[in-house]
């Protein structure tokens, strides 16, 4: 994953170009009929059950829009929440809780649907070494929004983009002429470049693994859409040379069996891309 501070910039940018986005030259309903000095109160209010998500990044978006908007928090990131909570009060000039207000709601209802999901798949991990990934299967401007998502619901994060770790998948390998071909310009390409990130190989079979393995420097093995029985062999064969990640297909259903195969992670394209928003809304307090 990427520093915290880099971390941090992709917020900025996402408050930055949502509210470029929503509000334009201006909120012209509230600067309408809602005079400039008008004061008020609202409650983000729960109409669902699940994973509360997204709660600090509500609070850099009201500081965004206004400095002086104040939030008083009653829930935070990652607890349970069911229909009826009051996740915070947010209180200051009406205009500018108004401005603020669908991008909370559209960034928390998104978040907290995929630590939702993401705490349901990592509760079915419980008791095995096993840990869940995210992937980069991310909806495009968002992405690190939906990564601290998955962090809340228990789960891990994957590489951020393509900058940050190296995945030499079946294209690149088929591309450069093989598995070692491949490693071996990417160890090259990498000392060239002054470059200290990761390598990850994905491999379709067992005898992919026996070669990434009669190379060096890599940090972990994909385990690309191998049934149970292979999985374990190919544990078994990697031992405690590098890591190992399980991907494919794997769902609720088959994400314990896998884990119980000895793999360190399993990714899951579906914490991100396969979710329903939870539903919330900001309402305005007499």
């Amino acid at each position: 994953m990427i520093s915290k501070e880099q971390f941090n910039k992709e917020l900025d940018l996402i408050i930055t170009n949502a509210i470029r986005e929503d509000i334009g030259d201006g909120d012209h309903t509230s600067l309408s009929c809602i005079p400039a000095d008008a004061t008020g109160k609202a409650k983000l209010l729960v109409k669902d059950e699940g994973v509360i998500a997204g709660v600090e990044f509500a609070k850099m978006v009201f500081k965004y829009v206004d400095a002086d908007l104040e939030v008083e928090t009653l829930i935070n990131d990652g607890e349970t929440v069911k229909y009826g909570d009051v996740v915070f009060y947010v209180s200051g000039k009406s205009q500018s809780i108004l401005m603020a207000e669908r991008l909370v709601l559209n960034a928390m209802q998104r978040m907290s649907a995929i630590a939702t999901k993401t705490k349901f798949f990592a509760d079915l991990l419980e008791g095995t070494k096993t840990k869940v990934l995210d992937t980069r299967k991310t909806t495009p401007g968002i992405r690190a929004l939906e990564k601290w998502a998955v962090k809340i619901g228990g789960g891990e994060n994957h590489r951020f983009a393509l900058y940050d770790m190296v995945m030499i998948k079946d294209n690149h390998i088929d591309f450069a002429g093989g598995i070692t071909q491949a490693i071996t310009k990417t160890k090259k390409y990498l000392a060239e470049k002054g470059l200290d990130i990761k390598i990850i190989v994905e491999a379709r079979n067992l005898e992919e693994i026996k070669e990434i393995l009669s190379n060096e420097g890599v940090y972990r093995i994909l385990i690309d859409n191998f049934n149970y029985e292979d999985t374990r062999k190919a544990v078994e064969l990697i031992g405690n040379t590098c890591l190992t990640e399980s991907s494919g297909g794997i769902n609720e259903k088959t994400i314990r069996k896998y884990a119980e195969c000895g793999v360190d992670f399993i990714s899951s394209g579906a914490l991100t891309h396969s979710v329903y928003n939870l539903d919330l809304s900001l309402k305005a307090i007499d």
